[in-house]
């Protein structure tokens, strides 16, 4: 079993600040990618970084098998405190930390293959893992571990799930696109903020099967301007879905496409949309889940082990297995007094969290490579 020592938890902590005080938003971590590449090489990892993408690939070991630790490095853009910025509200902060904590424990341990480090860029967008997937970052991967922190509600501080179960999520980006009209004259087309209005009563009477939880809400609507006596005919919107299944998502994008389509018919306007990210739900490992389960037990004992947990959440860590279904993954639910929750602006945890995060997942590294 692993355990960090004083010096380690005083460098883990100053790497942890210097992470949140300098956050980077997806595809723009530029400065994050430098400061890992260069604490990486110098306590003695191989590195591999992208001309064309931020995020960087490190090794320690050699040979089979090759387990991964995966890291995403972005941060969210939001306001804070009455200003927009980029926001460690996440935890990856916290995940990058936990990563290099877990380099640190296994640098001078004699390894029966080899470890490689993911620091992924853009999971907040949903497309970080599948641009690591095109590189074939693993390939030949065997084992893949992830971490994310939990919020309170979830999992209790001190405690820690073998598995998170996320659901898929998916966020659609529309335009309505009709005429301006007079105020005087509403008979002579369409009100972009009536269609909103409606589709947003629409989309309340969507039932999936009961039994899975889901759900679609319009996050976005913006219409008109200066003038109040312009009735506006062009809008702009966002939908945030989410199902645990992706059986499910299927179904409620299915019926959001014959939602959209009766709107353009009976408004007689134009409403074009996308999707503009997509994450899948967990498909779960149970070779992987019993040797993080194992690991947990070791560190913390069986009464502070949580069995896996359903939380209707996404990440774009489960295009990982999506995408190369022969790899066994699972991601470490990391129990640690997170509130008043994920994404809030002023999220906080508890701090040495993280060091029991690097002393797990090292501790499943080994027991890994050893079995």
């Amino acid at each position: 079993m692993f355990v960090c020592s004083n010096e380690v938890k005083d460098e883990l902590l100053q790497i942890f600040h210097q992470l949140h005080q300098n956050p980077e938003i997806s595809w723009e971590e530029k400065e994050t990618t430098k400061f890992l590449k260069e604490l990486v090489e110098k306590h003695g990892c191989r590195v591999s970084t992208f001309e064309n993408s931020t995020g960087l690939i490190a090794e320690i070991g050699n040979g089979k098998p090759v387990i991964a630790i995966r890291a995403d490095i972005d941060a969210l853009w939001q306001e804070v405190n009455g200003k927009f910025q980029a926001n460690h509200s996440c935890g990856h902060d916290a995940h990058m930390t936990i990563a290099i904590g877990v380099l640190f424990l296994l640098k001078n341990t004699e390894l029966n293959g080899t470890v490689r480090f993911i620091f992924q860029p853009a999971e907040e967008k949903g497309q970080g893992a599948l641009s690591m997937v095109e590189k074939q970052v693993v390939d030949d991967v065997d084992y893949l571990f992830g971490v994310h922190l939990r919020p309170f509600q979830e999992v209790p501080n001190g405690y820690c799930s073998p598995m998170i179960i996320h659901g898929a999520c998916r966020f659609i980006n529309g335009k309505i696109m009709g005429d301006d009209l007079h105020g005087a004259r509403p008979h002579l087309g369409a009100n972009a903020i009536e269609i909103g209005a409606t589709l947003d009563q629409m989309l309340k009477t969507i039932h999936i099967d009961p039994l899975v939880p889901s759900s679609v809400k319009l996050t976005k609507f913006q219409a008109g301007g200066e003038s109040s006596n312009i009735i506006p005919g062009h809008a702009e919107f966002s939908l945030d879905m989410r199902a645990q299944t992706n059986e499910a998502m299927e179904k409620m994008q299915a019926k959001i496409d014959l939602m959209i389509d009766a709107l353009e018919r009976f408004y007689e306007v134009k409403i074009p949309y996308k999707i503009s990210s997509n994450v899948p739900a967990a498909v779960a490992n149970a070779d992987a889940t019993n040797c993080m389960k194992k690991a947990i037990i070791q560190v913390l004992g069986i009464d502070n082990y949580v069995p896996p947990i359903q939380t209707t959440g996404g990440d774009d860590f489960h295009y990982y297995t999506i995408k190369r279904p022969g790899l066994k993954a699972t991601m470490l639910g990391l129990g640690c007094d997170l509130k008043p929750g994920l994404h809030h602006p002023n999220m906080t945890f508890d701090h040495k969290a993280m060091f029991t995060g690097a002393e797990i997942i090292a501790t499943a590294v080994v027991m890994t490579m050893n079995s």
